[in-house]
């Protein structure tokens, strides 16, 4: 164990003496209160220290002592449901030892309840062969989530014993026979948060992550275990993005990472998601939550820590078999983390201050996400999706971290505040988004929802681009300068903005739509203009078209109940070629 005395104290920063010894990413105590701090640079015998709290009051001469551990987070049982800070200190946890609303400086508490008693349901016997990754028995830990309990990497062997019943994560569950002694195992294991989880093989994405959000699912797309990133200025909805997928995706697990945001945003997810009902399981939302609250007030140090926290928590679920959604909120807080230490250190800064490594930081991160074969001989695939708010200042995108993110990620949900200022919500920029998972999940789509998928996709996007070239003409000389044909495009690129794309999220049935709804909706839209379009070549009036009484129908198929949506869709399909042929035959009269 490395000891050695505070030379300097620089904000976060504490450069300490005599630590010869430690290493690299060791965890540090810092002066008696025992701050926890993390190596990040090692000169001689001088170690620089990124202290995780409040450093103000030491001075030179106080004590150091490192651990020889990295920063490492427990994973097991008790995870679900539990509010953590950036280096995973549960805050419920300190709030009651401490009777406080604030961090105390120097709280030494475990991350994982030790007093709690979990069901342990063994899945292998004595004389079974186990190697790293397999599972040896399960825990019921929420009514939704059931906690594998995985054979730690490094260990393989004979199972030597193995017990059933009631236990903490600190009691003995199984003991394997190796070729270096019998190891021990409990429910709960460490992993240091710097270094990915190891897995067999990386697969690539081919099946869309759906979230019940149109403009997301048919226009913009992620994949299971793909990366997006939704870069926006302030109050263009990004929090609110992220609040609706985490909801709504088809993730069983869900991590949330509040990573330097605002302390009334992270209080809205504490207070909304108790009360959200899952709606697979009909429990609470918290019952497959695991939260990261890291605000802006509590220490810098900690925002750069609390994204790689998140991650490896994320992967701990992947490995079992889950599905895992990760929302970062933001990593433009995380990134002036970096920046604030790296000017510290005094190093080279690259753009606008930002350290030059800012894009490798922000690679290694997102690369941790995707699509594997986990650890074992099940062959167990599990999904990572990781999905990043940015926060450009004035909503510039062309900012460095904004740039180094769009490089890695491979959807790209551009937020508009003239569009948020419309109350268009969410207000996705159909214009500057995108999405490089459309080709690979393109088959998915259209064998498992509608053949006519990709078709119909991609007459309604081409519709919304001719809207934008029109509207320049519009701006000039007005609408009635356009031709019918072009009057009508116009039509029904609104009718797509605002009876597709527009979605109440507070609203009960428009909150989520399923894939075969959103289906039906593409097809009521240009059914419209497919078919008014025929009917303009056959002396039909455009202003006639304009004023159907079917479009208000098609307006409000959004709030159909999903029970009815065939019904209803089959109901107001009838009805827009009725009026259409009544329309064509009058003008033929």
């Amino acid at each position: 164990m490395s000891t050695g005395r505070i030379k300097k104290v620089a904000g976060p920063l504490v450069i300490a003496g005599g630590m010869r010894d430690a290493n690299m990413f060791d965890v540090v105590r810092v002066s008696d209160q025992r701050l926890i701090g993390e190596i990040i640079e090692m000169h001689g015998d001088e170690a620089s220290i990124q202290v995780y709290e409040e450093t103000s009051g030491l001075g030179p001469g106080e004590p150091v002592v490192s651990t020889d551990a990295p920063l490492s987070v427990e994973l097991g049982p008790g995870l679900i449901g539990a509010i953590y800070d950036g280096i995973q200190r549960p805050l419920n946890g300190i709030m009651e030892l401490t009777n406080s609303n604030n961090l105390s400086r120097g709280i030494d508490i475990a991350s994982l309840d030790r007093k709690a008693v979990w069901e342990f349901v063994p899945t292998v016997a004595v004389g079974d062969e186990v190697e790293n990754g397999d599972i040896i028995g399960t825990v019921q830990e929420t009514p939704s989530v059931v906690q594998k309990i995985m054979v730690p990497y490094g260990i393989c062997g004979t199972v030597k014993e193995i017990k059933a019943g009631s236990f903490t994560v600190e009691e003995t569950v199984c003991v394997v026979a190796t070729k270096d002694g019998d190891k021990e195992l409990s429910m709960m294991q460490k992993w240091p948060v710097r270094r990915g989880r190891p897995y067999k093989e990386k697969l690539p994405p081919a099946q869309p992550l759906v979230t019940g959000q149109r403009v997301v699912d048919a226009f913009f797309p992620i994949a299971k275990g793909g990366v997006a990133a939704v870069p926006g200025p302030f109050g263009s909805g990004k929090t609110v993005i992220q609040h609706q997928l985490a909801k709504w995706a088809e993730a069983d697990i869900v991590v949330y990472i509040g990573c330097g945001e605002r302390g009334n945003e992270m209080t809205d997810v504490l207070s909304e998601f108790p009360e959200l009902k899952d709606p697979k399981t009909g429990e609470s939302l918290m019952m497959r939550t695991v939260l990261i609250a890291n605000t802006s007030d509590m220490p810098v140090a900690a925002r750069e820590a609390s994204i790689y926290t998140g991650i490896t928590i994320a992967e701990y679920f992947r490995d079992m078999g889950y599905s895992v959604a990760l929302m970062a909120d933001s990593t433009s807080r995380w990134a002036e983390a970096l920046r604030e230490m790296s000017g510290r250190l005094e190093e080279m800064p690259g753009e606008e201050g930002y350290p030059a490594y800012l894009g490798s930081r922000l690679a290694q991160f997102y690369e941790r996400a995707g699509h594997v074969i986990s650890l074992g001989k099940e062959g167990r695939e599990g999904q990572l999706s990781a999905i990043g708010a940015v926060s450009p200042p004035g909503g510039d995108i062309s900012e460095p971290v904004s740039q180094a993110t769009l490089r890695i990620v491979k959807v790209f949900w551009g937020l508009d505040a003239e569009l948020a200022h419309q109350r268009h919500f969410p207000a996705i920029n159909w214009l500057t988004s995108y999405s490089l998972y459309i080709d690979s999940m393109g088959k998915w789509f259209d064998e498992h929802v509608s053949p006519e998928w990709m078709t119909i996709r991609q007459h309604l996007m081409s519709l919304l681009q001719e809207e934008a070239s029109l509207n320049e003409i519009v701006k000039m000389v007005g609408m009635d300068a356009l031709s019918p044909t072009d009057r009508l495009k116009m039509e029904a690129a609104r009718s797509i903005r605002e009876d597709f794309l527009h979605q109440n999220s507070f609203d009960e049935v428009d909150t989520y739509t399923s894939l075969q709804k959103q289906m039906n909706m593409m097809k009521l839209v240009y059914a419209f203009y497919e078919q008014s379009a025929e009917a303009l070549t056959k002396g039909a009036a455009i202003s006639d078209l304009i004023a159907m009484e079917s479009r208000e129908r098609i307006g409000r198929y959004k709030y159909t109940l999903e029970a009815n949506i065939q019904a209803e869709y089959d109901k107001i399909s009838g009805e827009l070629a009725a009026e259409i042929a009544n329309l064509i035959g009058k003008e033929e009269r």
